[in-house]
């Protein structure tokens, strides 16, 4: 993803983009809208901070804190003494306050004049009530339970959405759960870088070892997949090549990684950069989402599904409520044997004919994260009443 050349559309709005994670080479949803945001804003990440235990063990005074990535979007890490505590629980708020209002220091210094908390986890919550803000934001885009049996709306979850100015949520369960609570709710989407996923690229060496016809998956190896689909097609279906590409990032699915390891049609490439991962889906012959249906699942929207479309690629996935939507452009089987037919009948030629890779990737081109964005910032910057431009227009 480029940021574009120059600085933020509205230079005088700091964002404090309150994460879970350190920013990193993974990128993931709150990483692909944080960074486009930085072409509107001035974003700030702020890193977790060290558990205080690592802070005195790799204490590095003299380290720069903040980082410009470029224009627009800024990486803050918390001083050594600023650190994490576990207990008491009133030490750990009062340092985490600090450090918010490091960040909004470090915001006005750039010359912003309005400031927007953007909280991704409910854990956040006391960020509202460590500075002064013009704006806060929740983006929700997952069940935070985890759990395969749906849950209550949890009571921290629950105040944070009715406490903030606006809210955004990833999916279309999500927004149907939770949407009530705050009126201010809008439904942004999982998107796509959709110029690198539709360009067409080389084959990539360790697939190219790979026999055709290739069912792919790319993604985290996790225990929300159907194991036990998975086993019964690579079985049933020796003549197929089945493809995993991803981290593996769960405990208790190491046996059934090892069992499909095992077979000679099944192979596990492993962990791959963001940015070489749309090498990949267009090379292959048929694209995967073979998840598990249940109550965490329903709340899920698997970024792959539009890069699966602007690769062009048929594509086959679990009836999920996100991907009940796109019915159109994905079949949706829901036993072993409708899986088989429907793997089956997209190798068929006519599954592949310009027509058809054309109509996914014009569904995958309306989620261009640059669109969803686009739609992001325009929310923000009329909640606190700055002039929107007109969209460009469409005639030549």
């Amino acid at each position: 993803m480029k940021n574009g050349i120059g600085g933020p559309r509205w230079p005088e709005i700091g964002i404090i983009a309150l994460v879970p994670d350190f920013w990193s080479q993974r990128w993931m949803v709150r990483h692909q809208v944080m960074a486009r945001l930085g072409r509107y804003f001035q974003v700030l990440w702020l890193n977790p901070a060290n558990h205080w235990r690592e802070t005195i063990q790799s204490w590095r005074a003299s380290n720069p804190r903040e980082m410009l990535l470029f224009p627009g979007f800024s990486v803050y890490t918390p001083e050594p003494w600023l650190p994490m505590f576990y207990r008491p629980l009133w030490l750990d708020r009062f340092s985490f306050a600090l450090r918010v209002r490091r960040a909004s220091q470090w915001l006005t210094s750039r010359g912003c004049t309005k400031t927007v908390l953007y909280l991704w986890l409910p854990k956040f919550e006391s960020a509202l009530s460590a500075i002064p803000y013009d704006l806060s934001c929740y983006h929700l885009e997952d069940e935070y339970s985890y759990s395969p049996t749906e849950l209550p709306l949890d009571p921290v979850e629950s105040r944070v959405l009715a406490a903030v100015d606006q809210v955004f949520m990833l999916s279309p369960a999500l927004f149907e759960k939770k949407s009530s609570l705050n009126p201010q709710t809008l439904f942004a989407p999982g998107g796509v870088d959709y110029a690198e996923y539709s360009r067409p690229v080389a084959e990539p060496a360790d697939l190219a070892q790979v026999p055709h016809p290739r069912i792919g998956y790319i993604g985290s190896i996790k225990k929300q997949l159907d194991w036990n689909l998975l086993n019964h097609l690579i079985t049933r279906h020796p003549q197929w090549s089945f493809v995993f590409l991803g981290p593996k990032i769960h405990e208790g699915i190491s046996e059934a990684v090892q069992v499909l390891s095992d077979r000679s049609n099944v192979y596990f490439l492993g962990a791959k950069a963001s940015s070489d991962m749309p090498r990949y889906p267009q090379h292959f012959d048929v694209c995967i989402m073979p998840y598990t249906n249940d109550g965490y699942t329903k709340f899920i929207y698997p970024l792959k599904l539009h890069e699966y479309l602007a690769a062009g690629r048929p594509t086959v996935g679990t009836p999920i409520r996100s991907l009940q939507d796109f019915s159109h452009v994905v079949a949706l089987p829901r036993t072993p044997d409708e899986w088989s037919r429907a793997i089956a009948s997209c190798l068929d030629p006519a599954a592949n004919s310009p027509e058809r890779c054309a109509e996914r990737r014009e569904v995958a081109r309306q989620y261009d994260w640059n669109r969803v964005v686009n739609e992001i910032a325009n929310t923000i910057a009329r909640r606190l009443g700055s002039e929107i431009p007109e969209p460009p227009s469409s005639q030549p």
